[in-house]
């Protein structure tokens, strides 16, 4: 494939790296009984380092510089990110965790903004989020979602707001691949304890480490590598936007995978949210970047290319 065919199907690569991304947290979901979200988040970790490992060690060999104090308020973020996120799923749909979840980067992109029109895309997603807060799934007859779950999507997206601040500062203070290893290192070593303690033996089932291993190359390493690319070929404002159709994507990943049938007020709340996110970005321009972007900026396109 050409350089200019590459850079043309660039957008279905990305919304592909999203598919992936959401069918990972699908294959989480599946484990959860196993393991427990703390087991998913530990395995997730776990392998994800193990892949980034080598690559880190390339650059610490060049003479990349660490930083403990970025790497491991990084890990920290990165952890407590997807221990909310994975506590969520366990009692809402995947659909609706994403989607109060990308409110944390959203709510960053607006006050980058500083503009009329965002606070507009903010309230715009308020509406979106108030329709989520009252309504049940199809299947599962018509009592209010979780609200315990609600709360802790609200946690993953404050965590997410973090762990952009982080990554960020990360990425500035180490080369290559440093900073995000060690932070996925960091992370593992802070959630083995406990899923150890809740899950026992059952981390160590070559069924469960399989699973955990899918859920770290479909939902960590096939869409970083992604967005990676992506970054060297589009616009970081054409990426943002494919980036916040994240919560369709998922709640269609929800219905598909899981069965997990929304009714219309959840359906509409979801969309509000995912035009408010593209909206935000689109007002914003290059200043409004969700989460996953800067992951790919502080793996970084060249070590030699500035920063």
């Amino acid at each position: 494939m050409s350089t200019d065919s590459r850079t043309t199907a660039m957008p279905l690569f990305v919304i592909l790296g999203l598919v992936c991304q959401e069918a990972g947290a699908a294959v989480a979901v599946g484990l959860m009984p196993d393991v427990g979200p703390w087991g998913v988040v530990a395995l997730r970790l776990v392998f994800s380092a193990v892949v980034l490992l080598p690559l880190a060690i390339v650059s610490l060999r060049r003479g990349a510089v660490i930083s403990w104090r970025h790497v491991f308020a990084f890990g920290l973020s990165l952890a407590a990110m997807n221990v909310f996120f994975y506590l969520a799923l366990e009692r809402i749909p995947l659909g609706v965790a994403v989607t109060i979840e990308v409110t944390g980067p959203l709510v960053l992109s607006v006050v980058a903004s500083r503009s009329w029109r965002g606070a507009l895309w903010a309230a715009l997603a308020a509406a979106g989020v108030a329709l989520l807060g009252g309504s049940g799934l199809l299947h599962g007859g018509s009592s209010a979602l979780d609200p315990v779950g609600l709360a802790f999507a609200v946690g993953a997206a404050v965590m997410w707001a973090a762990y952009i601040v982080t990554a960020r500062a990360a990425g500035a203070a180490m080369q290559g691949v440093v900073g995000l290893a060690l932070a996925m290192v960091v992370g593992a070593l802070v959630t083995l304890p406990v899923a150890g303690a809740m899950a026992g033996s059952a981390l160590l089932k070559p069924e469960v480490l399989a699973l955990g291993f899918a859920v770290a190359v479909l939902s960590s390493a096939i869409p970083y590598g992604i967005e990676l690319s992506a970054l060297r070929r589009m616009k970081a404002e054409t990426f943002a936007i494919l980036l916040a159709l994240a919560p369709a994507i998922a709640a269609l990943a929800g219905l598909v995978l899981l069965d997990q049938r929304l009714t219309w007020a959840i359906s509409a709340g979801i969309a509000l949210v995912t035009v408010a996110g593209v909206g935000a970005v689109a007002s914003a321009g290059r200043r409004a970047v969700p989460a996953v972007e800067e992951v790919a900026v502080e793996i970084g396109e060249d070590e030699d290319e500035p920063r």
